[in-house]
């Protein structure tokens, strides 16, 4: 069900502010290109200078989930460490009448019992190339749409020549850095063969449940275990991270080296606003209301519990990010210093006409393309986005549909996400074997055909066309009975079949996203050409001016793409109270109350006369992470893990527009309490031996 998550995501990405860098990183604020890391910065405050052979080594031992998390190599047998949360998608997927393993857990005896996650791939970076200078010279005096072409057909000609004739093998993503400051060309090997090694019943992953989530103390194992395949056995990879025994100390420097999805550290203040007044509002209404119809349907049955829980657990941590947002954007310290800088730099420019000539007026450029964003918002967000047609029938519908129209296109010409070189992935996903739950897509499509007829009005034209006579509830009915897509065979038919089979179709799925088709396209073009595009160009020149200005001696705003962060273990003072930066075992044991969600699972009662009791459980660092950093590894100065970061305490919920060393904190797993954990609760002595086999 993550899949359906992701899709949802998309266009909150979007619609999202655009950063621009941050002028200046003090303390261990950072989250640091591997190409540019901050070599004077470390030495300066900790003494240590990474080596070539360090860097190189953890850039490749380091990776990445395509749907959204992070993840390492933490065994030259292709064992991956990532955490629990983001594996639930494949535990939920390979479980069945007689298993529930996202609630119960996960243990392969051997590799031999290793199963295919259905729907997941990831991706290992192989190197990043610049490639600045190229897009800015096809970009140079385009606009609006002639730039958006530009844009896409530049993008597919360098990834095509990145991917060669191998794109199931090689990923290749232009990225775009300080937002036109900087463009790269990230290629990644991708693995598409992911199986399920080990993972802790849901219980322990997320022991104190909603209750501590985004706060310390915290007794989480939230850990889950993978292995890449090739050719059918388990991959053999040079670079990986033996665990470190013991785990960290107190005051120890560490490394955090990730993919953080985005942050919006240096947008313009209108974009603030535009977050504040409507994007958080609307995402906190909609998923406020999703979670009750969902918690609603998981109370229904057994089964219907099982369908939706890894949804329901999706739906209430995003919740919980977008509401830490909400006092964020509203603290006026953010906002005054967001126009003073603005007001500085806008000054700067004006004081001299060639700056003036050669950075134009950008704030007005940006306010133009928000007017824009502002009229079609609601539109783009519940057609485009699919906010108002939910489901997994209907994405691989949507995906079918768009995909058929964008394959007829020469490559240069077509959407980003169908370059040839993106085709493998979606190729995939339209294979997968993973369940459709018919009775929980007919309840998201009833609510969500619901608020879009709320959102837009039984008038608008759009509704009419999607709902004609029907009620929601009637619809979505009939829509999920009707439909085949629910068997990968048929999808991928459709999908080798092309735009033919796609026109020929009657499938209710297909028939419905053949239909809004022509309107969410539109409203995607308004997007691209006179939202997107506009505001790119606004906010480069303001990059660059900054460059110009005070240097360029920054790291650029998260991308999903890896970054190296730096920090200590450390607490911090939460109201003149000390917080100590360990829990341990015995602190667990004293939490647990034997209810949810505080309730231990039998194998953690049988354990705890043979567990040591003194063992470090979790730990925070200062190190500077966000959303896409869960399953990263905690590395130490000597390319050790030492723990599994999975979320972050209260206060980093201000990470997306600020970083504030005194109380933001990462929360990770410590690598002791996976080894003990392994050896004395669930008894899994070899994969205990192979996370520590080749200790440097």
């Amino acid at each position: 069900m993550a899949k359906i998550l992701r899709h949802m995501f998309v266009p909150m990405a979007l619609l999202a502010c655009v950063p621009l860098g941050t002028p200046y990183a003090h303390a261990d604020e950072g989250m640091w290109t591997m190409d540019n890391l901050p070599v004077k910065q470390m030495q300066d405050r900790y003494h240590f200078t990474p080596s070539k052979e360090w860097i190189d080594r953890v850039t490749k031992a380091s990776a990445r989930l395509a749907l959204g998390c992070s993840a390492s190599f933490v065994s030259a047998d292709g064992l991956v460490m990532t955490n629990h949360h983001c594996a639930n998608e494949c535990l939920q997927q390979l479980s069945d009448k007689t298993h529930n393993y996202f609630q119960d857990g996960y243990s392969a005896k051997n590799p031999a019992a290793e199963q295919r996650c259905p729907a997941m791939e990831l991706n290992q970076l192989d190197s990043i190339t610049d490639v600045t200078d190229r897009m800015q010279a096809a970009l140079k005096g385009k606009e609006g749409e002639a730039y958006t072409k530009a844009r896409q057909a530049e993008e597919s000609a360098i990834e095509k020549e990145c991917a060669g004739a191998d794109a199931k093998t090689w990923r290749c993503d232009v990225i775009s850095l300080y937002h036109g400051g900087r463009t790269a060309l990230y290629r990644y090997r991708r693995y598409q063969d992911v199986r399920m090694v080990m993972a802790p019943d849901q219980n322990t992953a997320f022991f104190g449940g909603d209750p501590d989530n985004f706060n310390f103390p915290r007794y989480d194992l939230d850990m889950a275990f993978l292995r890449v395949y090739e050719n059918g056995k388990p991959a053999k990879v040079a670079a990986y991270l033996p665990f470190d025994a013991e785990g960290p100390k107190d005051g120890e420097l560490v490394f955090t080296s990730g993919n953080p999805g985005s942050t919006e550290r240096e947008v313009p203040l209108a974009d603030l606003e535009f977050s504040r007044n409507v994007t958080v509002p609307f995402v906190i209404d909609n998923y406020s209301a999703l979670d009750g119809a969902l918690w609603q349907y998981s109370r229904e049955s057994v089964a219907h519990h099982q369908e939706a829980q890894e949804r329901i657990f999706g739906i209430e941590n995003s919740l919980k990010v977008y509401r830490g947002r909400v006092p964020v954007l509203a603290d006026p310290k953010l906002l005054d210093a967001k126009a003073k800088s603005e007001a500085s730099l806008r000054d700067w420019i004006n004081a001299d006409e060639g700056r003036k000539k050669t950075y134009g007026d950008p704030w007005a450029k940006n306010a133009q393309a928000l007017a824009v964003k502002q009229q079609i918002f609601k539109p783009y967000i519940m057609l485009e986005g699919s906010f108002g047609i939910q489901g997994d029938l209907f994405s691989y519908a949507k995906l079918l549909v768009r995909g058929a129209y964008e394959r007829q296109k020469p490559d240069a010409e077509r959407l980003t996400a169908f370059h040839d070189g993106r085709l493998p992935a979606l190729e995939a996903e339209l294979g997968s074997i993973a369940p459709v739950y018919p009775d929980l897509e007919k309840t998201e499509l009833a609510f969500s055909l619901t608020k879009l007829r709320q959102v837009l009005g039984a008038d608008d034209e759009s509704v009419k066309q999607v709902l004609g006579k029907a009620a929601p509830d009637d619809l979505a009915v009939s829509l999920v009975n009707g439909s085949k897509l629910a068997d990968p065979k048929v999808r991928l038919a459709l999908w080798k079949g092309g735009a033919k089979a796609i026109e020929a179709s009657q499938d209710p799925m297909i028939v419905l996203a053949r239909k809004i088709e022509p309107q969410a396209r539109a409203l995607r073009k308004r997007m691209d050409d006179e939202v997107a595009a506009p505001s790119r160009q606004a906010t480069e020149a303001m990059a660059k001016a900054r460059f110009a200005r005070d240097g360029v001696s920054s790291y650029p705003d998260a991308t999903f793409t890896q970054r190296l962060s730096f920090g200590q273990v450390k607490g911090w003072d939460e109201n003149g109270k000390q917080v100590a930066p360990f829990t341990t075992f015995a602190g667990l044991y004293d939490r647990a109350t034997g209810s949810d969600p505080f309730k231990l699972s039998k194998p953690w009662l049988d354990a705890k006369g043979r567990v040591n009791l003194n063992t470090q459980f979790d730990f925070v660092s200062t190190n500077d992470i966000i959303g896409g950093n869960s399953g990263s590894p905690v590395i130490d100065a000597q390319g050790h893990a030492v723990g599994l970061i999975f979320d972050g305490n209260i206060h980093s919920l201000g990470g997306d527009f600020y970083y504030d060393e005194s109380t933001n904190r990462a929360v990770a797993v410590d690598s002791a309490a996976i080894l003990e954990s392994l050896k004395s609760v669930y008894k899994n002595q070899a994969l205990a031996d192979e996370l520590v086999k080749g200790h440097l």
